[in-house]
């Protein structure tokens, strides 16, 4: 966690759309020199993460209160555990409540889907992906719980690798052409960056083949034995990455194609929050 630097900022921000003028409904009913405890109980199984990112919560709230961690990131839980106790101003507790399960709730629903996704891959050599489709503002944090779940972190934006979609391709010209600018532009920027482009059929892949200067190649939308042809014909020479339309039915299928590497979006924008519950010790 101590590498997203902008953590508090995106915490304070949370908090002040929750609280705006006032938690009038704790301030309205909870004595300011009340003191209590409350626990962090989980109501589910699954894995957790977010809970340092909980732990802030109550520390920017009040940093008098006593919060202490019982389980960590990435650990396997059962329905009934206690993850953390907080002890302080009642008060601050009840105003940090929410905005610290909303993230831990959503963290841990992230890890434990892609937990579960990763192991259907047992025994494979493929890898699992995220995507760019992450909530605005959350995507260092989502991307962190893919990786508590035993998922494998793509590109965090437009900026940590190059990656040629089919609208770049149309625009520029064609794959030759969208290949050799990216090149051109990486030198001339003095940038080292990975490039991947997307292919849509065979014919696309052996334009690629026959071009070559990429690192990647994304096969989008093929069925698995088109698949399993492309993964043939490329031949280790590049990594390979399936995507479009793969679901839990089908991602044991797609990998035993052979596919160094599978995305998929629902891990970070079509997930179930964890139940997560905070109550009086």
């Amino acid at each position: 966690m101590n590498k997203i630097e902008n953590l508090d900022e995106l915490i304070i921000s949370a908090l002040r759309e929750d609280i705006g003028d006032g938690d009038h409904s704790t301030l309205a009913c909870i004595p300011p020199t009340a003191v209590n405890a409350a626990k962090m109980v989980a109501k589910a199984d699954g894995v957790l993460c977010g809970i340092e990112v909980g732990k802030r919560v109550f520390e920017l709230v009040d940093n008098s209160l006593i919060v202490n961690i019982l389980k960590h990131d990435g650990e396997h839980i059962t329905k009934g555990d206690v993850l953390m106790t907080i002890e302080g101003h009642a008060g601050s507790i009840l105003t940090a409540e929410r905005t610290a399960l909303n993230f831990m709730q959503r963290m841990s629903g992230i890890a434990t889907e892609t937990n579960r996704m990763v192991s259907m891959l047992n025994g494979l050599d493929t890898k699992l992906l995220d995507t760019r489709k992450t909530t605005p503002n959350m995507r260092l944090l989502e991307k962190y719980a893919v990786a508590c779940g035993g998922g494998t972190n793509h590109r965090i934006g437009l900026y940590d690798m190059v990656m040629l979609k089919d609208n770049h391709i149309d625009f520029a010209g064609g794959i030759e052409q969208a290949i050799d600018r990216t090149r051109n532009y990486l030198k001339t920027k003095n940038k080292n960056l990975k490039i991947e482009i997307e292919v849509r059929d065979l014919d696309e892949l052996q334009q690629v083949l026959d071009h070559g200067g990429v690192d990647r190649i994304m096969l989008d939308n093929f069925d698995t034995d088109t698949l399993r042809e492309a993964v043939r014909r490329i031949n280790h020479r590049y990594e390979t990455e399936a995507s479009g339309g793969i679901t839990e039915a089908t991602l044991r299928k797609y990998a035993e194609t052979g596919v160094d590497f599978i995305s998929v979006g629902a891990l970070t924008h079509h997930i179930k929050s964890m139940d997560i519950s905070l109550v009086k010790k």
